[in-house]
């Protein structure tokens, strides 16, 4: 309606100063035609090559009561008329060039100025300029808010913790079916006992950071509620879950064989080279876990939980509180708030390697590190709960467990960048010069 209204606004403005234009040229053409006709300088019938097609109805009508008027033309040799009759001309002549040049210029401002308006009025829709009753404000895309929200509260049963999926540091997941039949994941953020979200911060941010990003491996935000009873985000339902969930399970454990695993590794590896490397503004994640990876049917990995990311900006420290999980945050923000994307890459390394191992890495990270460590076999880490890699899925773990090595190195500056992680994880692979039962983590660390 509003794009209809602004389209309508611009042909009056064309239509007007169209007009405006026109009784301006005919006016002027008046002035200067009562002026030659006072001077009997010109035939009207010579006024017809210098007018445009919307003046010929103007100089039929003049012709008449003209032509009826003595002639006088200046002789060749009467330097004075040909004084005259440029000294008329060269003034109404600018003037007939400068009078529709304003006029278009002023046009082609007002329509700059409407396009400014509407572009931002298109912004700020998508930002969270919403339907708001009675101080709630609402924004689900392509739907009506208000009704999703009567949708989701009546689904979940006032959110009853049977339909909780999941939970994280400010709230928890909860399964929601629309009344268009479409399941949606729903992400109800900790409130204060007067209603009151207790981590607001987290909640704006995490709208903020996911409007202005889209890539098949970020989980998709549907939309976000403000009301005074709940708050909460509306994202695209992933059936696989988390896949923390997953490998903590016998029967999950056995659905990822190893080419999906090292597939959901090269899934978090394009998210965050995006986020890193071709966002208009470089940012980190900054709680990159198991448990905020999230798998759709396909398994195919999603980062979720964008409550803390932070953009990472030109000529500024980046200094903030340590934020995260415990055992996937890198160690050097023990003695820094300074964050960079290699914290990122570090909390990419542990997941890699929990995908490998099929558990949380922790104890395998201390032993490289400890004397005994470079014997340590490759075959002897892998999750024992399926079968080993045949030979083609074992070049793919090898270099996937090349990569997670190097990026759990201690010193940042040591670690690879998320685009080179991607760009060898999409490398064509050549087998390994040694037997895969008899590589060692220690050579994978040193290549």
């Amino acid at each position: 309606m509003r794009l209809k209204s602004i389209s309508l606004l611009l042909i009056a403005l064309f239509l007007v100063f169209g007009v405006v234009s026109s009784e301006s040229d005919a006016n002027n053409l008046l002035k200067w035609k009562a002026s030659l006709r006072k001077q009997a300088l010109l035939h009207p019938r010579l006024l017809l090559r210098t007018s445009t097609s919307s003046h010929v109805l103007l100089h039929k009508r003049l012709q008449k009561s003209m032509d009826d008027r003595p002639i006088y033309r200046p002789r060749n040799d009467d330097p004075k008329g040909h004084e005259k009759v440029e000294e008329h001309q060269g003034p109404n002549i600018l003037l007939f060039v400068l009078v529709p040049l304003l006029a278009f210029i002023f046009i082609v401002l007002v329509c700059i100025i409407i396009f400014t308006i509407y572009r931002r009025y298109a912004m700020n829709m998508a930002t969270g300029t919403c339907e708001t009753k009675n101080g709630d404000i609402f924004s689900i895309w392509n739907y009506d808010g208000k009704n999703v929200y009567d949708d989701i509260v009546e689904t979940t049963e006032n959110f009853d913790d049977i339909y909780c999926i999941g939970m994280g540091g400010n709230g928890m997941v909860y399964e929601a079916e629309l009344s268009t039949g479409q399941i949606v994941a729903v992400k109800k953020f900790h409130s204060s006992g007067n209603g009151d979200i207790i981590d607001m911060k987290s909640f704006r941010n995490e709208i903020r950071t996911l409007i202005n990003i889209r890539h098949r491996n970020i989980v998709k935000l549907y939309g976000f509620c403000s009301h005074a009873r709940y708050k909460f985000l509306v994202y695209e339902y992933m059936e696989k879950g988390s896949l923390d969930l997953i490998l903590s399970s016998v029967q999950g454990a056995t659905e990822l064989d190893w080419l999906k695993r090292t597939n959901i590794i090269k899934g978090m590896a394009r998210a965050l080279s995006y986020m890193h490397h071709d966002c208009a503004m470089p940012m980190v994640h900054r709680d990159i876990s198991s448990k905020n990876i999230l798998l759709n049917p396909e398994f195919e990995a999603c980062i979720a939980d964008f409550g803390i990311a932070r953009l990472l900006k030109p000529n500024s420290t980046n200094s903030t509180v340590v934020a995260g999980t415990y055992g996937y945050i890198a160690p050097e923000l023990a003695c820094t708030t300074r964050v960079t994307e290699k914290c990122d890459v570090y909390s990419f390394g542990v997941v890699a390697l929990e995908v490998i191992v099929g558990k949380h890495p922790a104890d395998l990270i201390s032993t490289l590190s400890s004397p005994g460590g470079e014997n340590i076999l490759l075959k002897d880490v892998l999750d024992q709960r399926i079968p080993p890699p045949s030979p083609q899925a074992a070049t793919e773990v090898i270099s996937a467990m090349t990569l997670a090595l190097a990026c759990v190195r201690t010193r940042p500056e040591s670690r690879p960048t998320m685009k080179h992680i991607l760009r060898e994880l999409s490398a064509h692979k050549t087998p390994f010069h040694t037997p895969f039962h008899s590589i060692t983590l220690f050579q994978l660390m040193e290549i």
